[in-house]
């Protein structure tokens, strides 16, 4: 039951309230049916996957072993895999907000202390820092919170896609399928990677990002 609630698109972080860039993807003729935005979310997934989702896991293991300075070491590397102003924006608001509702539901110092850094900026905050905490105070194993923080990541963007792309209920559900089809193998990478091995090398992504911070194709608060 705490998985579906940390994972519901109701759980009020905003969540849903971004899209990764998807209106200008669209726009720009780089996302235009069911095929394209099955290869979008797939690059949004890997993306994700190897840099959010490591940085989780390893902060849920140093969180487990109540290394402090580790988690804050995360939450400072991870923001270096942020080429864009929005991409800083929906991960420190979102993992802001996460901080902020962990602390209510939570009776947990690590959280505490962590949302204490984030208000005095000693640290970023992010979302998939902030995901690791709140999943080690509920006693959320690691593999569930890397299923998570990718369903979020690719359902985010296909959520997006039935107001910007010309694809159906029935499109998203079968991409959502087969994406969801590829994360435990990822996950099994993941999980073998040291913070030095993150990547996030989607360069087309990166681009699109960059024109989308300064366009105005926006139907999302980023």
């Amino acid at each position: 039951m705490q998985l579906l609630q940390f994972t519901d698109s109701a759980f009020p972080v905003g969540t849903f309230s971004f899209s990764n860039g998807l209106e200008t993807a669209s726009f720009e003729g780089v996302v235009k049916d069911a095929s394209s935005l099955e290869a979008f979310a797939r690059s949004q997934s890997h993306q994700a996957a190897f840099s959010d989702g490591v940085a989780a896991i390893l902060t849920h293991r140093a969180a487990l072993l109540g290394d402090y300075e580790n988690i804050l070491k995360m939450d400072k590397y991870l923001m270096m895999f942020k080429m864009n102003t929005e991409a800083r924006l929906m991960t420190t608001r979102m993992g802001k907000k996460l901080a902020e509702l962990g602390s209510k539901l939570y009776d947990n110092e690590i959280i505490s202390a962590w949302l204490a850094d984030i208000r005095t900026g000693k640290t970023p905050g992010t979302y998939p820092v902030a995901q690791a905490l709140i999943f080690v105070a509920a006693s959320i194993d690691e593999k569930s919170l890397f299923c998570s923080h990718q369903y979020g990541v690719i359902n985010m963007v296909l959520s997006a896609a039935l107001r910007c792309v010309k694809v159906s209920h029935y499109d998203t559900q079968l991409i959502l399928e087969k994406l969801s089809g590829e994360i435990e193998g990822m996950y099994e990478e993941a999980s073998q990677m040291k913070a030095e091995d993150m990547n996030a090398f989607y360069p087309e992504l990166d681009i699109l990002a960059s024109i989308h911070e300064k366009g105005n194709m926006r139907m999302f608060m980023n």
